[in-house]
Protein backbone atom coordinates (compact mmCIF):
# COMPACT_ATOMS: atom_id res chain seq x y z
CA UNK A 1 0.00 0.00 0.00
CA UNK A 2 1.48 3.73 -0.65
CA UNK A 3 2.47 5.56 2.02
CA UNK A 4 0.14 7.93 3.74
CA UNK A 5 0.56 11.50 3.76
CA UNK A 6 0.83 12.59 7.43
CA UNK A 7 -2.10 14.96 6.83
CA UNK A 8 -5.89 15.72 7.12
CA UNK A 9 -7.19 18.23 4.95
CA UNK A 10 -10.20 20.53 3.19
CA UNK A 11 -11.62 21.71 0.50
CA UNK A 12 -12.72 25.53 -0.10
CA UNK A 13 -15.70 24.90 -0.97
CA UNK A 14 -18.68 22.84 -2.63
CA UNK A 15 -16.58 21.06 -5.33
CA UNK A 16 -12.81 20.71 -5.84
CA UNK A 17 -11.02 22.87 -7.66
CA UNK A 18 -8.13 21.14 -10.01
CA UNK A 19 -5.48 22.79 -8.05
CA UNK A 20 -6.69 21.10 -5.09
CA UNK A 21 -6.56 17.85 -7.06
CA UNK A 22 -3.89 18.53 -8.17
CA UNK A 23 -2.10 19.12 -4.68
CA UNK A 24 -4.06 16.04 -3.39
CA UNK A 25 -3.09 13.86 -5.73
CA UNK A 26 0.48 14.79 -4.80
CA UNK A 27 0.52 14.70 -1.07
CA UNK A 28 -1.82 11.83 -0.93
CA UNK A 29 -3.67 12.88 2.54
CA UNK A 30 -4.70 10.04 4.67
CA UNK A 31 -8.57 11.87 4.78
CA UNK A 32 -10.01 15.00 4.79
CA UNK A 33 -12.55 16.73 6.80
CA UNK A 34 -15.59 18.90 5.87
CA UNK A 35 -16.93 22.57 7.30
CA UNK A 36 -20.18 24.20 6.77
CA UNK A 37 -18.64 25.77 3.55
CA UNK A 38 -18.59 22.33 2.25
CA UNK A 39 -22.19 21.69 2.62
CA UNK A 40 -25.22 21.77 0.34
CA UNK A 41 -27.54 19.51 -0.48
CA UNK A 42 -27.12 15.29 0.13
CA UNK A 43 -26.19 15.12 -3.69
CA UNK A 44 -23.55 17.63 -3.42
CA UNK A 45 -21.73 16.19 -0.40
CA UNK A 46 -21.77 12.55 -2.12
CA UNK A 47 -20.38 13.95 -5.16
CA UNK A 48 -17.78 15.90 -3.22
CA UNK A 49 -16.87 12.76 -1.15
CA UNK A 50 -16.35 11.15 -4.74
CA UNK A 51 -14.08 13.65 -5.35
CA UNK A 52 -11.70 13.13 -2.59
CA UNK A 53 -11.56 10.00 -3.04
CA UNK A 54 -10.75 9.88 -6.64
CA UNK A 55 -8.32 12.28 -6.16
CA UNK A 56 -6.09 10.17 -3.73
CA UNK A 57 -7.60 6.54 -5.18
CA UNK A 58 -8.81 4.94 -2.84
CA UNK A 59 -11.69 5.10 -0.23
CA UNK A 60 -10.08 7.22 2.29
CA UNK A 61 -11.65 8.35 5.65
CA UNK A 62 -14.07 11.29 5.33
CA UNK A 63 -14.55 13.28 8.88
CA UNK A 64 -16.76 15.99 10.26
CA UNK A 65 -17.61 17.58 13.47
CA UNK A 66 -21.07 16.32 13.90
CA UNK A 67 -21.32 16.13 17.83
CA UNK A 68 -24.80 18.24 17.92
CA UNK A 69 -25.44 21.37 18.86
CA UNK A 70 -23.34 24.20 18.01
CA UNK A 71 -20.58 21.95 16.94
CA UNK A 72 -22.92 20.87 14.12
CA UNK A 73 -21.83 20.67 10.16
CA UNK A 74 -25.19 19.14 8.91
CA UNK A 75 -28.00 20.96 9.37
CA UNK A 76 -31.53 21.26 9.05
CA UNK A 77 -33.77 21.08 6.89
CA UNK A 78 -31.98 17.95 5.36
CA UNK A 79 -30.63 16.67 8.48
CA UNK A 80 -31.41 16.58 12.11
CA UNK A 81 -30.57 18.95 14.44
CA UNK A 82 -29.22 18.13 18.01
CA UNK A 83 -29.44 19.51 21.24
CA UNK A 84 -26.01 20.17 22.72
CA UNK A 85 -24.49 16.97 24.36
CA UNK A 86 -24.44 18.57 28.24
CA UNK A 87 -28.13 18.88 27.77
CA UNK A 88 -29.51 15.81 25.55
CA UNK A 89 -27.51 13.71 28.42
CA UNK A 90 -29.29 16.11 31.32
CA UNK A 91 -32.75 15.31 29.88
CA UNK A 92 -32.06 11.67 29.19
CA UNK A 93 -31.71 11.24 32.96
CA UNK A 94 -31.21 7.69 33.86
CA UNK A 95 -31.51 6.91 30.14
CA UNK A 96 -28.44 8.66 28.90
CA UNK A 97 -26.78 6.07 27.94
CA UNK A 98 -28.76 4.30 25.56
CA UNK A 99 -30.20 7.69 24.56
CA UNK A 100 -26.11 8.31 23.73
CA UNK A 101 -25.99 4.92 21.73
CA UNK A 102 -29.09 5.76 19.69
CA UNK A 103 -28.47 9.49 18.97
CA UNK A 104 -24.94 8.79 17.13
CA UNK A 105 -26.54 5.75 15.45
CA UNK A 106 -28.49 7.87 13.80
CA UNK A 107 -26.07 10.64 13.44
CA UNK A 108 -23.91 7.49 11.90
CA UNK A 109 -27.00 6.52 8.97
CA UNK A 110 -26.88 10.27 8.05
CA UNK A 111 -22.72 10.35 7.64
CA UNK A 112 -22.74 7.11 6.02
CA UNK A 113 -25.41 8.17 3.72
CA UNK A 114 -23.72 11.06 1.81
CA UNK A 115 -20.22 9.06 1.75
CA UNK A 116 -18.61 10.31 5.65
CA UNK A 117 -17.42 7.71 7.23
CA UNK A 118 -15.82 9.43 10.11
CA UNK A 119 -17.08 11.41 12.90
CA UNK A 120 -15.15 14.11 15.55
CA UNK A 121 -16.63 12.97 18.51
CA UNK A 122 -16.85 11.51 21.10
CA UNK A 123 -15.94 14.71 22.72
CA UNK A 124 -14.41 13.19 26.60
CA UNK A 125 -13.41 16.38 28.34
CA UNK A 126 -14.50 16.04 31.97
CA UNK A 127 -16.48 19.56 32.74
CA UNK A 128 -16.17 21.64 36.13
CA UNK A 129 -17.40 25.08 37.08
CA UNK A 130 -14.70 26.65 35.02
CA UNK A 131 -14.55 25.39 32.13
CA UNK A 132 -14.60 27.53 29.09
CA UNK A 133 -17.97 28.21 27.74
CA UNK A 134 -16.46 27.21 24.16
CA UNK A 135 -16.89 23.60 25.45
CA UNK A 136 -18.63 23.14 28.30
CA UNK A 137 -21.91 22.28 26.57
CA UNK A 138 -20.01 19.89 24.33
CA UNK A 139 -19.01 17.80 27.11
CA UNK A 140 -20.83 14.94 28.42
CA UNK A 141 -20.77 15.95 32.18
CA UNK A 142 -18.60 16.67 35.48
CA UNK A 143 -18.04 12.71 36.48
CA UNK A 144 -15.13 11.02 34.45
CA UNK A 145 -16.58 7.54 35.42
CA UNK A 146 -20.52 9.07 33.61
CA UNK A 147 -18.70 10.67 30.64
CA UNK A 148 -16.30 7.71 29.93
CA UNK A 149 -19.50 5.54 29.93
CA UNK A 150 -21.48 8.53 27.57
CA UNK A 151 -18.43 8.58 25.65
CA UNK A 152 -18.38 4.41 24.96
CA UNK A 153 -22.26 4.86 23.96
CA UNK A 154 -21.39 7.77 21.31
CA UNK A 155 -18.65 5.54 19.84
CA UNK A 156 -20.33 1.97 19.89
CA UNK A 157 -23.01 3.85 18.11
CA UNK A 158 -20.75 5.40 15.56
CA UNK A 159 -18.49 2.19 15.23
CA UNK A 160 -22.16 0.25 14.81
CA UNK A 161 -23.25 2.74 11.91
CA UNK A 162 -19.80 2.14 9.61
CA UNK A 163 -18.34 5.33 10.95
CA UNK A 164 -14.59 5.84 12.30
CA UNK A 165 -15.26 7.61 16.10
CA UNK A 166 -12.45 10.32 16.81
CA UNK A 167 -11.96 10.67 20.55
CA UNK A 168 -11.22 14.34 21.96
CA UNK A 169 -9.07 15.88 22.75
CA UNK A 170 -7.12 13.82 24.50
CA UNK A 171 -5.44 13.97 27.15
CA UNK A 172 -8.54 16.28 28.37
CA UNK A 173 -9.48 19.70 27.44
CA UNK A 174 -11.94 20.13 30.32
CA UNK A 175 -10.06 22.30 32.77
CA UNK A 176 -9.52 24.84 29.66
CA UNK A 177 -10.48 28.62 30.92
CA UNK A 178 -9.93 30.31 27.64
CA UNK A 179 -10.72 29.42 24.11
CA UNK A 180 -8.09 27.17 22.34
CA UNK A 181 -9.14 28.85 19.01
CA UNK A 182 -7.94 32.00 19.74
CA UNK A 183 -5.36 31.32 23.23
CA UNK A 184 -3.36 28.63 24.56
CA UNK A 185 -5.36 27.57 27.79
CA UNK A 186 -2.75 26.93 30.66
CA UNK A 187 -3.57 24.14 33.49
CA UNK A 188 -1.88 24.08 36.84
CA UNK A 189 -3.45 20.90 38.43
CA UNK A 190 -1.24 18.80 39.82
CA UNK A 191 -0.71 15.35 38.11
CA UNK A 192 -2.38 13.34 40.54
CA UNK A 193 -5.59 15.16 39.73
CA UNK A 194 -5.26 15.17 35.80
CA UNK A 195 -4.63 10.95 36.22
CA UNK A 196 -8.19 11.02 38.15
CA UNK A 197 -10.40 13.43 36.30
CA UNK A 198 -9.31 14.59 33.08
CA UNK A 199 -7.43 11.35 31.74
CA UNK A 200 -9.62 8.93 32.95
CA UNK A 201 -12.13 8.92 30.66
CA UNK A 202 -9.60 8.44 26.85
CA UNK A 203 -8.04 5.03 29.44
CA UNK A 204 -11.27 4.17 29.50
CA UNK A 205 -11.68 4.53 25.92
CA UNK A 206 -8.04 4.14 24.69
CA UNK A 207 -8.94 1.40 22.52
CA UNK A 208 -10.94 3.70 19.87
CA UNK A 209 -9.58 3.88 16.45
CA UNK A 210 -8.63 7.56 16.46
CA UNK A 211 -8.07 10.19 18.99
CA UNK A 212 -7.51 13.93 18.52
CA UNK A 213 -4.99 16.10 20.49
CA UNK A 214 -5.78 18.59 22.83
CA UNK A 215 -3.84 22.61 22.21
CA UNK A 216 -3.18 23.38 26.08
CA UNK A 217 -0.41 23.41 28.44
CA UNK A 218 -0.29 21.28 31.60
CA UNK A 219 2.40 22.96 33.91
CA UNK A 220 3.01 20.26 35.95
CA UNK A 221 3.94 18.10 33.16
CA UNK A 222 5.30 20.58 30.64
CA UNK A 223 5.59 24.24 29.39
CA UNK A 224 4.71 23.04 25.95
CA UNK A 225 1.06 22.66 24.16
CA UNK A 226 -0.07 19.22 24.42
CA UNK A 227 -0.09 18.57 21.02
CA UNK A 228 3.76 19.75 21.08
CA UNK A 229 4.65 17.85 24.15
CA UNK A 230 6.71 14.43 23.58
CA UNK A 231 6.31 14.19 27.32
CA UNK A 232 2.19 14.55 27.02
CA UNK A 233 2.41 12.17 23.93
CA UNK A 234 4.67 9.25 26.12
CA UNK A 235 1.48 9.69 28.67
CA UNK A 236 -0.83 9.29 26.09
CA UNK A 237 0.70 5.98 24.70
CA UNK A 238 2.18 4.58 27.83
CA UNK A 239 -0.29 5.64 31.12
CA UNK A 240 -3.59 5.76 29.20
CA UNK A 241 -2.27 2.95 27.23
CA UNK A 242 -3.71 4.91 23.68
CA UNK A 243 -2.43 3.22 20.45
CA UNK A 244 -4.84 4.31 18.16
CA UNK A 245 -4.40 6.69 14.85
CA UNK A 246 -3.34 10.59 17.09
CA UNK A 247 -4.33 13.67 14.72
CA UNK A 248 -3.99 17.05 15.73
CA UNK A 249 -6.37 19.32 16.58
CA UNK A 250 -6.59 21.71 14.14
CA UNK A 251 -2.93 23.17 13.57
CA UNK A 252 -3.67 26.65 12.43
CA UNK A 253 -5.70 27.33 15.52
CA UNK A 254 -4.01 30.56 17.28
CA UNK A 255 -3.66 28.48 20.51
CA UNK A 256 -0.16 27.41 19.01
CA UNK A 257 2.53 30.13 17.80
CA UNK A 258 4.91 29.36 15.38
CA UNK A 259 4.68 29.20 11.73
CA UNK A 260 2.67 26.39 10.22
CA UNK A 261 5.73 24.20 8.85
CA UNK A 262 7.22 24.97 12.19
CA UNK A 263 4.35 23.25 13.98
CA UNK A 264 3.31 20.56 12.03
CA UNK A 265 7.31 18.92 12.63
CA UNK A 266 7.11 19.59 15.92
CA UNK A 267 3.80 17.92 16.04
CA UNK A 268 4.98 14.82 14.50
CA UNK A 269 8.05 15.09 16.29
CA UNK A 270 6.57 14.83 19.43
CA UNK A 271 4.90 11.63 18.46
CA UNK A 272 1.46 12.75 16.73
CA UNK A 273 0.51 10.56 13.78
CA UNK A 274 -0.97 13.10 11.28
CA UNK A 275 -1.33 16.51 11.17
CA UNK A 276 -5.03 17.94 10.87
CA UNK A 277 -4.88 21.72 8.85
CA UNK A 278 -8.40 23.21 7.89
CA UNK A 279 -9.30 26.87 6.72
CA UNK A 280 -5.96 27.42 5.47
CA UNK A 281 -5.44 28.71 1.73
CA UNK A 282 -4.04 26.60 -0.79
CA UNK A 283 -0.62 27.95 -0.41
CA UNK A 284 -0.82 26.96 3.53
CA UNK A 285 -2.35 23.59 2.73
CA UNK A 286 0.92 22.84 0.55
CA UNK A 287 3.44 24.33 3.05
CA UNK A 288 1.58 21.67 5.98
CA UNK A 289 1.24 18.85 3.41
CA UNK A 290 5.54 18.92 2.99
CA UNK A 291 5.94 19.81 6.47
CA UNK A 292 3.87 16.37 7.47
CA UNK A 293 5.85 14.13 5.17
CA UNK A 294 4.73 11.05 4.79
CA UNK A 295 3.25 8.74 8.07
CA UNK A 296 6.18 6.79 9.88
CA UNK A 297 6.04 3.16 9.65
CA UNK A 298 4.04 3.15 13.11
CA UNK A 299 1.80 5.39 12.16
CA UNK A 300 1.12 3.92 9.20
CA UNK A 301 0.48 0.81 10.33
CA UNK A 302 -2.13 2.20 13.14
CA UNK A 303 -3.30 3.98 10.08
CA UNK A 304 -4.62 0.62 8.49
CA UNK A 305 -5.95 -0.81 11.40
CA UNK A 306 -7.92 2.23 11.83
CA UNK A 307 -9.53 2.13 7.95
CA UNK A 308 -9.70 -1.56 9.41
CA UNK A 309 -12.16 -1.44 11.72
CA UNK A 310 -14.75 0.46 9.26
CA UNK A 311 -17.39 -2.22 8.83
CA UNK A 312 -20.69 -2.63 7.03
CA UNK A 313 -23.70 -1.28 8.91
CA UNK A 314 -26.72 -3.21 9.62
CA UNK A 315 -30.03 -2.92 8.24
CA UNK A 316 -31.63 -1.08 10.56
CA UNK A 317 -35.12 0.64 10.86
CA UNK A 318 -34.57 4.91 11.73
CA UNK A 319 -37.99 5.31 12.25
CA UNK A 320 -37.92 2.81 14.94
CA UNK A 321 -34.85 3.99 16.37
CA UNK A 322 -35.59 7.98 16.17
CA UNK A 323 -39.24 6.49 17.86
CA UNK A 324 -37.45 4.83 20.81
CA UNK A 325 -34.74 7.92 20.94
CA UNK A 326 -37.84 10.52 21.63
CA UNK A 327 -39.98 8.26 24.21
CA UNK A 328 -36.60 8.25 26.01
CA UNK A 329 -36.40 11.44 26.40
CA UNK A 330 -40.15 12.60 26.49
CA UNK A 331 -39.88 14.16 22.95
CA UNK A 332 -36.89 16.06 23.43
CA UNK A 333 -34.62 14.43 21.47
CA UNK A 334 -34.22 16.94 18.75
CA UNK A 335 -33.38 20.94 19.41
CA UNK A 336 -36.58 23.12 18.84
Amino acid sequence: MKRFGAIILDGDGLRLTADEVALFRDVNPFGFILFARNIDTPDQVRALCDDYREAVGWECPITIDQEGGRVQRLRSPAWREWLPPLDFITAAGENAQRAMYLRHRIIAHELRDIGIDSNCAPMVDVANAETHSFLRNRCYGTNPSLVAAMGRAAADGLLDGGVLPVVKHIPGHGRATADSHFDLPKVDAPRDSLDIQDFAPFKALNNLPMGMTAHLVYSEIDEAPATLSKTVMDIIRIDIGFDGLIMTDDISMKALSGDLGTLSRASIEAGCDVILHCNGTLSERTQVAQAAGEMTDIAQKRAIRAVEMRKTPDMIDIAALDAELEALLGGGALAQ
